[in-house]
């Protein structure tokens, strides 16, 4: 089968290439800009196009599938060519049900924790030697790539995003895997670019339980109202299977899990994700996992990239990185934080720089998302507010909508990296969290 990929260098677009040439496809592929990792991932697998830009020349009627990236315009000239010829058109999530609609389908959905569930799935499964098809949206230990797509494999693992399809299918992504099982793990407005009110957020997940296959299966976090209130209106026919956080205690630093087995130590901590993985151990065992080989592989999980990360520093200095940027998932994770190191000075520091964290109107979500810390700063650029054609904020507006006037906030970067070269790293510990990278801060020293 010949492919070709518009804005093949996508986080989830290059994975996908990759996966399709080591299942034999033809690929190829174009794209303006292809940065690292995917510049080199796709150099090696031959794949990476000769020239950046967009030729419509590659698009030929021989082609059977052209796969078209969120990074792509609605004019871009291959699309063009591509409807011109009559060729067949997928989304990335239309394409990846194409290859999963013989098997069973297992989606793990929700504003947060969707890509951690996911990845605590994949390590316990892989943990086993459980072989199974999957999409994730990070970089895990132990996988070369986050899909792996097969003629064998009887279950697929995707990981659900309710943000658009592509450029000319404005439906969320997670609406096209007609799962028959599912998980949710919680409801809180994001995209607000996308979905301009919360019920326009919530009607997605709505959609996506009313998605599920008659007589399937959903996992669900009972603990979220909201959650609780879409499950309960449901009309279709599914088992539900509620979640709620278990019970643990941190020893010496240490959190460890109280089973029926006995203590269960961890390598990660926060309530949240704990919660999680009681979400991801109902999912285990719908696959056939009983809870004491679930357990036995779980204490090696050591969290999914930029999940509460650590970072090796060259001082031995305590620091976490965490993909954190929206209100709920910064609350959850600087809550973890604070109980995990109850007796340190706590320096946290959150970088705005999407759409949605740069509107005033949801500026709101975030009060008191970083009370709790000792240091507490938040930044984002005034350059990204023109780039995007915002209007400016002012560092008191933060200060009001975060309900913390103790709060430090920075608008450019120079007088962010100067504030923190002015911290000793080797005393207290360091949150960061940021979908970016804080104006090119090195965290390494």
């Amino acid at each position: 089968m010949k492919t070709h990929f518009i804005a093949i260098g996508g986080s989830a677009m290059h994975n996908l290439a990759i996966a399709l040439k080591d299942k034999g496809y033809q690929v190829t592929g174009s794209d303006d800009a292809v940065f690292e990792p995917s510049r080199s991932r796709l150099e090696k697998k031959g794949i990476l196009p000769e020239q950046m830009g967009w030729f419509p020349e590659k698009i030929t009627s021989e082609i059977d599938a052209v796969i078209l990236g969120m990074h792509a315009h609605q004019d871009n000239p291959e699309l063009a060519r591509a409807k011109e010829l009559g060729l067949k058109i997928y989304s990335y999530p239309e394409f990846l049900y194409e290859q999963s609609k013989n098997k069973t389908r297992v989606v793990i959905a929700g504003s947060h924790g969707k890509t951690t569930i996911t990845s605590m799935i994949l390590h316990v499964l892989n943990f086993h030697q459980k072989e199974v098809d999957f999409m994730v949206g990070a970089q895990l230990e132990g996988f070369d790539c986050m899909v792996k797509l097969t003629e064998d494999n009887d279950f697929m693992v995707l990981e659900g995003d309710e943000y658009l399809s592509s450029p000319i299918d404005l439906r969320s992504k997670f609406l096209l895997y007609q799962p028959n099982i599912a998980l949710l793990s919680g409801i809180a407005w994001d995209h607000i670019n996308v979905f301009k009110t919360f019920d326009d957020y919530i009607e997605q997940f709505r959609r996506f339980v009313a998605s599920i296959t008659a007589g399937g299966v959903l996992v669900y976090n009972e603990e979220d109202p909201e959650v609780v209130k879409v499950v309960e209106n449901a009309e279709n026919y599914f088992r539900k299977i509620p979640y709620k956080t278990p019970e643990y205690e941190i020893v010496s630093g240490k959190v460890h899990l109280k089973t029926e087995m006995g203590d269960v130590p961890l390598s990660v901590f926060g309530a949240h994700n704990l919660l999680n993985m009681e979400g991801a151990r109902y999912i285990c065992h719908t696959l056939g996992i009983m809870d004491e080989d679930f357990y036995e592989a779980i204490m090696s999980f050591k969290g999914a990239s930029k999940r509460l990360e650590k970072v090796e520093r060259e001082d031995n200095g305590t620091l976490y990185k965490d993909f954190a940027h929206a209100p709920s998932k910064v609350k959850a994770t600087v809550k973890a934080f604070q109980e995990q190191f109850k007796n340190e000075k706590k320096y946290g520091f959150l970088e705005l720089h999407t759409y949605s964290s740069l509107n005033p109107v949801f500026l709101e979500q975030y009060d008191h998302a970083m009370d709790g810390l000792d240091e507490a700063v938040v930044f984002y650029s005034e350059d990204a507010l023109k780039i995007k054609r915002m209007e400016p904020i002012s560092p008191d507006l933060i200060k009001e909508k975060f309900k913390n006037e103790n709060l430090k906030v920075f608008t450019n970067a120079e007088d962010l990296h100067a504030y923190w070269n002015t911290l000793d790293k080797t005393r207290g510990v360091y949150l960061m969290m940021s979908s970016g990278n804080f104006g090119g801060l090195d965290l390494t020293k």
